[in-house]
């Protein structure tokens, strides 16, 4: 078992491995340099930049429909914000929303649940309540849960939460 951050280019591997081919986005300090600023460059992803973080589950709900991909990339703050968005479109109308998101704040190789910061410890709890399945991603060996999460969803047509425990390495 490792103890290295998760891998940007790992995290991009995938991505594309689950048939992800959008990628909409609000910049987050915790995946920008690992993860948001590699895929901008991919020929392989379409980026959507987004005001809103709520917009965002309206868009990926949309190109779902059109048989596409997507992930939305946020701060857990944009994730806090969207609540009634994520609740009433890919809660209740059981969409596969599939969400990865920043945990700013956290402290390395603490639980989230465990964290000092409010806005990270009751992420999990939120999620739990509104049942919607997340995985912690804080290691490079925490990366292997991405792509069965993602097909997942798409496979159950509900939302899913990777929450980022620490930021992803740079690709090289």
């Amino acid at each position: 078992m490792t103890t290295q951050p998760p891998g940007g280019g790992r995290i991009i591997a995938a991505l594309k491995s689950a048939g992800v081919g959008f990628v909409v986005a609000l910049p987050d300090i915790v995946t920008s340099d690992g993860l948001l600023w590699p895929i901008s460059r991919d020929p392989d992803f379409r980026l959507v930049r987004i005001c809103k973080e709520d917009e965002g589950v309206a868009i990926c709900t949309g190109l779902s429909f059109a048989g596409k991909r997507a992930i939305l990339l946020m701060q857990q703050t944009g994730f806090l914000d969207s609540v009634n968005a994520i609740r009433a479109v890919a809660v209740e109308y059981q969409q596969p929303v599939v969400m990865l998101v920043g945990l700013q704040g956290k402290e390395p190789g603490v639980a989230p649940s465990r964290s000092t910061k409010v806005s990270v410890n009751i992420v999990e709890p939120i999620l739990d309540a509104m049942g919607i399945a997340h995985h912690l991603v804080e290691t490079d060996d925490d990366v292997s849960a991405i792509a069965p999460a993602i097909e997942t969803a798409y496979a159950a047509s509900r939302p899913v939460c990777v929450l980022i425990g620490r930021p992803p390495s740079v690709p090289a």
